[in-house]
């Protein structure tokens, strides 16, 4: 009888270790205390293995299992169970989440709709009265902002630079496009201090959201940046979508490499375009993504002077 006793009780701590290492899994290597203690665990057991070192301490009843470093999000599933289920990640770690910038170092940041929030070491709290349900959304199964809320809450403190890459990215890999941002625009508080720097950006520069590569997207502010004219971006030019367009200069640029095409065809597909729009009198500058980083400027010389052979 005793031996049975002791192969249940063997069996049921196994058990409760199993459910434990899952959980864990899913939150990404961080627990709290509560669900320790609901999967079975005395708080015996839990001091043990926290002075053990197998569960380290991140915030009062929150814990991850090993090193934090070692362990990504650890440290944002962490926060988000030190807040409680009413907190998202946003700003820039919801950014870095949705992989459109990155997270400032050592720092999450996260929403909590709440009056007020205790401080917790390496977490940056935005308190806010309400958070719309829309602009919730699961990824890496992290409590987050929608993309959209994200590129308004970053909006706040980022520089134009950064900000007009992160909303090209989104919009080109299809997670927000205008329709969604003025929806969400239409949710935030009124004096949200990122909501009018979308809103400039859409009413005054709705063009630079609708490029639709990377390329497009940092070629766009040096052009601006010399003073050339302002091409028309992903127009219909003899019945083929162009990256960029000067009509009135017979002028096409289009983004050359194939980090840009899914394969070999589409590289010959450009060729062919390219031939076409030549015989309707139209010049094609094409630039490598090696150029547009490390010649910049010999790009912008090649535009410049293109336009004005054009003109002349």
């Amino acid at each position: 009888m005793r031996e049975r006793r002791k192969r249940v009780a063997l069996s049921n701590v196994r058990a409760i270790e199993a459910a434990t290492r899952r959980l864990i899994r899913a939150q990404k290597g961080a627990v709290s205390w509560r669900q320790l203690r609901a999967a079975g665990w005395t708080e015996s057991e839990i001091k043990t293995r926290v002075n053990r070192g197998d569960w380290v301490r991140r915030h009062r009843g929150v814990y991850i299992a090993g090193d934090p470093a070692l362990l990504p999000l650890a440290a944002e599933s962490a926060a988000l169970l030190s807040l409680g289920p009413g907190a998202v990640l946003s700003h820039q770690s919801a950014l870095a989440l949705w992989a459109l910038g990155e997270a400032e170092a050592g720092i999450v940041e996260v929403t909590v709709v709440a009056s007020n929030a205790r401080a917790r070491e390496g977490v940056r709290i935005h308190l806010a009265t309400s958070l719309d349900t829309r602009d919730i959304r699961h990824r890496e199964n992290l409590a987050v902002t929608s993309p959209a809320r994200t590129l308004i809450d970053f909006a706040a403190s980022a520089a134009q630079t950064e900000l007009m890459q992160a909303l090209g990215e989104a919009v080109a890999r299809n997670l927000a496009d205008e329709r969604e941002l003025e929806q969400a625009l239409e949710r935030v508080s009124a004096n949200h201090p990122g909501a009018a720097v979308v809103r400039a950006i859409l009413r005054d520069q709705p063009q630079l959201i609708h490029t639709r590569s990377v390329a497009e997207r940092y070629l766009l502010p040096a052009i601006r940046h010399a003073g050339l004219p302002p091409p028309l971006v992903n127009p219909r030019v003899c019945g083929e979508v162009v990256d960029l367009c000067w009509p009135e200069h017979k002028l096409v640029v289009e983004f050359d490499g194939f980090q840009f095409h899914r394969s070999r065809a589409a590289f010959e597909s450009d060729r062919r375009r390219d031939a076409k729009l030549v015989a309707a009198g139209y010049r094609v500058i094409r630039v490598t993504w090696l150029q547009l980083q490390h010649e910049p400027y010999a790009v912008i010389a090649r535009i410049a002077q293109a336009l004005v052979a054009r003109a002349a």
